[in-house]
């Protein structure tokens, strides 16, 4: 199979749903301080107050793999751009705490369902040789998100809007939405989705405009896998067979928000805050940590397909377990802090590197067709449901203890070390359908 442009063009428009989840999770970094002023937030509150988006997230994980098979990837990432929109203008007229509550819940719907959509749409389309850059490209669109949003907390924060400055920093997400909504009418839908739903015609002329040469062989394969489906019919995902798959994505899922990133990334300023950065130098900082995370993602989305995904999680497990226990230590210690910005930059780039890269390339690859959307939403459901957790939990014990946090992300990242080098096999390089017989589920 060819790397034809209407590939490469679909790639990035169903891609450009991370870039808006990327933005999403991180604007909210610039805000916080300004909504703990207004709303007269204590720890607890703000921990609601940035963990009601995941809220969202965590349901719209779940509920996302019904409308993907019911109405297709494609169509249904549309719905999500809706809600991008609707998020991000709400947040920027709320007129109370609760109205913000509730639309950055709409907006962690969005964020949720196109987790789980994106990279499974771009899956079904990336052939195997290219698949892990391909849907690397969605976590590539997640961190571009991440420093777009550091970058516009920064120039909306210097340019002077007041009081007003936190509805423009939030409400600024709604043109990258607009755009993401009309893009999306100029791709096709999955050609798997198609051969699901007995279009198997239209799902040849999709993989011909993706530049796949053998469009028999690839029919054939798709068409056996969906015959097997029909055969045993709807399968349940908690059954014994699937075991393996349900805790690589189970595990993958948890190891990644175990990491402290979107704790770290949510309260990104604050941490710099109490380390003693003003504001605007905290801004600035947040620009590096995010132009570092875009930086390393790349190089890892360069290499994915080369060098595997094991080996990445393998690397970044040591990299970031020794990060976060500098982090601690100069908490702990209250000394060093200058050193905070290079500790927290050292572990963007080993997070990056390995656990960024490698999630939603591994989640859209370990279930077979018959249950991937099913998979793909309990991967998606237990990241979010984690995010939401830590994110929760993080401003209290922060309060209490600036280093009792980073310890324990620092132990859980060694803990991921050893369940990756006994348990986690490799994918690159094996099609959708060869690895589920290598996982003994076909």
């Amino acid at each position: 199979m060819q790397l034809s442009g209407f590939l490469i063009r679909s790639t990035v428009v169903a891609a450009l749903g991370g870039l808006l989840f990327g933005f999403d999770t991180a604007v909210i970094a610039g805000v916080t301080s300004a909504l703990t002023r207004i709303y007269h937030l204590d720890p607890s509150g703000l921990g609601i107050t940035v963990s009601s988006a995941l809220v969202g997230t965590i349901i719209g994980a779940m509920l996302a793999g019904y409308p993907g098979e019911r109405f297709g990837r494609r169509d249904s990432l549309r719905i999500m751009a809706v809600l991008y929109v609707v998020s991000a203008l709400g947040c920027a007229i709320a007129w109370d705490w609760h109205a913000l509550i509730a639309y950055r819940f709409i907006g962690g719907l969005a964020i949720g369902g196109s987790s789980v959509l994106g990279p499974m749409y771009i899956a079904e389309i990336a052939p195997a040789k290219w698949r892990g850059r391909l849907v690397g490209f969605f976590q590539f669109n997640v961190v571009l998100g991440i420093l777009l949003a550091y970058l516009s907390n920064y120039l909306i924060g210097s340019a002077g809007f007041g009081d007003a400055e936190w509805r423009w920093k939030l409400g600024i997400a709604a043109v990258p939405a607009a755009l993401f909504l009309g893009m999306l009418f100029s791709i096709p839908r999955s050609p798997r989705w198609l051969a699901s739903k007995e279009r198997a015609s239209e799902a040849r002329i999709v993989l011909a405009q993706m530049g796949e040469t053998d469009i028999d062989a690839e029919m054939r394969d798709m068409m056996a896998t969906l015959a097997h489906h029909q055969e045993h019919g709807a399968e349940p995902l908690f059954a014994r067979k699937y075991r393996l798959p349900i805790f690589l994505a189970i595990s993958i899922a948890m190891f990644n928000q175990l990491s402290g990133i979107n704790a770290i990334l949510y309260y990104l300023n604050d941490i710099f805050a109490k380390a003693g950065f003003t504001k605007v130098s905290s801004d600035l900082q947040s620009v590096a940590i995010g132009a570092t995370n875009l930086l390393f993602t790349m190089l890892a989305m360069s290499i994915i397909d080369k060098v595997g995904r094991r080996k990445l999680l393998i690397v970044g497990s040591v990299g970031t377990s020794a990060c976060l226990a500098g982090v601690a230590a100069i908490f702990a210690s209250g000394a060093h802090e200058d050193l905070l910005v290079w500790c927290l930059i050292g572990f963007i780039a080993f997070f990056a590197f390995s656990q960024g890269a490698v999630i939603w390339v591994y989640l859209s690859e370990v279930f077979p067709n018959r249950v991937r959307a099913k998979g793909q939403s309990l991967g998606s459901f237990t990241h979010w449901a984690m995010a939401a957790l830590i994110s929760w939990v993080f401003p209290i014990l922060a309060a209490r203890s600036r280093a009792v946090p980073f310890v324990f992300f620092a132990v859980m990242m060694i803990v991921q070390l050893i369940v990756v080098l006994t348990v986690y096999p490799e994918t690159k390089g094996v099609s959708l359908e060869q690895i589920q017989k290598k996982l003994a589920i076909a």
